[in-house]
C-alpha cells in the first residue's frame, strides 16, 4: 500500500554529566539553577517532545538524559542553545549525545499491527528505558534483501516473547556515526536482560559491528530527576508555584497557525494536532487510531469540520473526535482551546469547546 508523504520526526538522546563542583555552590545557588534549568526545558513544551530519565547509581559517566522528539532539528538546538545559557548548564557536559530520525522499515512485518507508528515516537509510561547506539557489519548490507527478511522475522519473533518490552528503532544514516538508535521501554528489567541474551542466539546477531554503549534509564519527573544531582532540592519548591486554576497549557502561537492550516504541537507528553478552520482553532490527538497516522498531516473538509487521515482514509470529526467515515472504529481525544491575545492554549477535553481567533 502507497501511504501519503508524511513528515519524520528528529530524535535526540543527550545524555549529561554534572561537574561535582557544582554539588560546592550555595543551596540558595543550587535550587535556583535547577529551577531556571527545569523552566527553559519546559518553555520549550509546545515545540519539542521531551522525556526526563535518571542515571544516577547506574553509570558513572552519565547522570540523565533527556530524549527529545521534534519536527526538525532547529528545535533541538534553539533547546540545546537555551540550556547552555543556564546556571546549571555550564557545569553540564555532554558525554554521549545520539542522533536520529523516524522512518519506515525497509522490511515487512504485516502482522504487527503497531508498524505504522514507526514514523510517529509516542512514549510509554514505563518505568525504565534501555538504550544503545546500532551498526550492523558490512556484511549484512551484501546479502540478498530475502535473506536479511528472514533473519528479520526471526528476530522479530523472538521480541514478540516478550510482549512487556516496547522497541523504540530511529535511524541514524549519514546523520550521526550509528546506523541506529534502540530504544527499549519497560517495567521489569529482567524482562530486557532475558531478550537480549534470546537474541544473542539469532542468527541476525551474528552481523552486529556494534551495540555499545548501553544506558539503563529511569523514567521520572523532570524536578525529580534534577534533585538525583544532589545539592539543594528544587521538586517541593516547584510543587508550590501557582498553576492556572483553569488546567489549560500554552501549546502554539496563533501567528504559526493561520486559517487554513495545522501543526503538530506537544503538550503533557503527547502530540495534539492544532487545525485552524476558518478562524476557529481545534484540537486533537494528532495519532490516528486505526494505524496511529499523523493526522496534522491530513485533508481538511472545512464544510464537514473534518480531517481524513493521509493513511487510510479515516475521517475524523474535529469538533468531538467521532470516526465519520472509513476504517477506524474508535474516535481521537479532543482537546479544548482557548485564546489569549496570540497564544493558543490546550486543555483534556471535558465539554468540548472550540476558540473563534480574532
Amino acid at each position: 500500500m502507497t501511504h501519503a508523504p508524511e513528515r519524520r520526526q528528529v530524535v535526540r538522546f543527550a545524555f549529561y554529566k554534572l561537574d561535582p563542583a557544582w554539588r560546592r555552590l550555595s543551596a540558595e545557588r543550587q535550587a535556583s539553577s535547577k529551577i531556571e534549568f527545569g523552566e527553559t526545558i519546559e518553555g520549550f513544551h509546545g515545540q519539542l517532545l521531551l522525556r526526563p530519565y535518571g542515571l544516577v547509581g547506574i553509570r558513572g559517566d552519565c547522570d540523565f538524559l533527556l530524549w527529545q522528539v521534534a519536527e526538525n532539528l532547529d528545535a533541538l538546538v534553539a533547546l540545546q542553545t537555551a540550556l547552555n545559557r543556564t546556571d546549571l548548564g555550564a557545569y553540564l557536559s555532554l558525554p554521549y549525545s545520539y542522533l536520529a530520525m523516524t522512518r519506515r522499515s525497509i522490511y515487512e512485518f504485516p502482522e504487527d499491527p503497531g508498524q505504522p507508528s514507526r514514523l510517529v515516537i509516542r512514549p510509554s509510561d514505563a518505568r525504565y528505558l534501555f538504550v544503545y547506539p546500532f551498526i550492523k557489519t558490512r556484511g549484512w548490507y551484501m546479502l540478498p534483501k530475502a535473506e536479511r527478511q528472514t533473519m528479520m522475522d526471526e528476530h522479530v519473533r523472538v521480541g514478540r516473547k516478550y510482549p512487556s518490552i516496547r522497541l523504540n528503532t530511529t535511524y541514524s544514516y549519514g546523520l550521526d556515526d550509528q546506523e541506529f538508535i534502540v530504544a527499549f521501554e519497560g517495567d521489569q528489567p529482567g524482562d530486557f536482560l532475558d531478550l537480549v541474551m534470546e537474541l544473542r542466539e539469532s542468527k541476525a546477531s551474528s552481523y552486529t559491528l556494534r551495540d555499545t554503549p548501553t544506558f539503563t534509564c529511569v523514567q521520572m519527573s523532570l524536578w525529580d530527576m534534577l534533585d538525583t544531582l544532589g545539592g539543594a532540592g528544587a521538586a517541593q519548591a516547584v510543587s508550590r508555584r501557582p498553576a492556572r486554576a483553569d488546567g489549560y497549557t500554552p501549546a502554539a502561537s496563533l501567528a504559526d497557525l493561520p486559517p487554513g492550516s495545522s501543526m503538530r504541537v506537544y503538550a503533557a507528553g503527547e502530540a495534539v494536532a492544532l487545525f485552524n478552520v476558518n478562524g476557529t482553532v481545534y484540537a486533537i490527538s494528532n495519532r490516528c487510531t486505526h494505524a496511529r497516522a499523523s493526522l496534522s498531516e491530513g485533508a481538511v473538509d472545512a464544510a464537514r469540520c473534518a480531517v481524513t487521515c493521509p493513511w487510510h482514509a479515516g475521517v475524523f470529526s474535529l469538533e468531538s473526535g467521532q470516526v465519520l467515515d472509513g476504517p477506524p472504529s474508535l474516535p481521537v481525544a479532543t482537546y479544548r482551546v482557548k485564546l489569549e491575545g496570540d497564544t493558543v492554549l490546550i486543555a483534556p477535553a471535558e465539554a468540548r469547546e472550540a476558540s473563534v481567533a480574532g
